[in-house]
């Protein structure tokens, strides 16, 4: 599963051909509960930028004492069945979660590694998501959102990732030519249609170096400094 991505930048949107783009600033990279964007289809089906907290269940809307649980990621086989991602996949809450690379831990050399994933041909890509409102007290309406996986044991490069024997996850990257189709769907079972894995020639990865702490006015995480981008399928 994932649970750390780069969100696009306020430019990057401009990618998606968005109507709207959030006011607000939002973190370098996400992660739970972080504030950062993603993409729904407006009243007029148009696409609009909005932000909303990643998880679907924020910590923040979490009764006391009631135990959490993670809601980053909804496995494809049971968003349909679970009370957390249910409603939004029955509804047609479908969105785009826009970003320019998600983390994996890879084992390989015998540890984890911290492994950033991307696509070759492109800065900014989109991944499928749900969405959730959450009506405030003061009228206002705040938003959450998750990333939907899939199985990955056989794809060649998602497939690296994780602990050894663990089952295999990868998130559904979406085809702009799919963007709007995507997200106009109310058809759950049609929807599945859009929930598979992208191909490996046009990804690609590398490994991140250790994670070395900045000070920072509002810190949360360290701060990451990325390498040179190595194609492993050249």
């Amino acid at each position: 599963m994932c649970i750390n991505f780069t969100p696009s930048t306020k430019t990057g949107l401009g990618y998606f051909d968005v109507s709207s783009n959030p006011l607000a600033e939002w973190e370098g990279e996400t992660w739970q509960d972080y504030d950062a964007p993603f993409i729904m289809h407006d009243a007029r089906g148009q696409r609009q930028a909005l932000l909303g907290q990643y998880s679907m269940i924020p910590k923040s809307k979490i009764a006391p004492g009631v135990k959490r649980f993670s809601t980053m990621n909804a496995r494809a086989e049971t968003l349909g069945a679970l009370r957390s991602y249910a409603p939004s996949w029955q509804t047609g809450k479908l969105c785009l979660v826009p970003m320019q690379h998600f983390f994996e831990p890879n084992y390989e050399n015998g540890v984890a590694e911290r492994w950033r994933i991307g696509l070759k041909d492109t800065t900014d890509f989109a991944v499928a998501g749900l969405f959730k409102e959450w009506p405030e007290a003061d009228g206002s309406v705040s938003y959450s959102f998750t990333q939907i996986t899939i199985n990955a044991d056989e794809h060649p490069l998602m497939s690296r990732f994780h602990k050894p024997g663990e089952e295999k996850r990868s998130l559904v990257i979406v085809p702009p030519e799919d963007f709007d189709e995507w997200l106009s769907c109310r058809d759950p079972e049609f929807a599945r249609a859009f929930l598979r894995p992208y191909p490996a020639e046009h990804m690609v990865t590398e490994i991140a170096p250790k994670e070395k702490v900045v000070k920072a006015a509002k810190p949360k995480k360290p701060t990451i400094i990325l390498p040179t981008t190595m194609d492993l399928f050249d």
